[in-house]
């Protein structure tokens, strides 16, 4: 799994947000949120930079976790 630091995320309701846009895209993505941490796992046949262009596109800064 490819992990992302995702800025903005503040609720349920931008996990949904996230998660719809990455189904989009993928549609047997697998996503995991922790709001606490505001970290993104995801699974997919994505590129990392098509990942982090599908969230910013959904309106939150995305960057690779290291």
């Amino acid at each position: 799994m490819d992990v992302f630091k995702v800025d903005g995320m503040t609720c349920g309701g931008c996990v949904g947000s996230i998660t719809r846009a990455l189904t989009a895209a993928d549609e047997d993505v697998k996503v995991e949120v922790d709001l606490n941490s505001k970290t993104v796992k995801v699974e997919s046949k994505l590129k990392p930079l098509e990942i982090i262009d599908v969230i910013t596109t959904a309106g939150f800064d995305a960057r690779t976790a290291h």
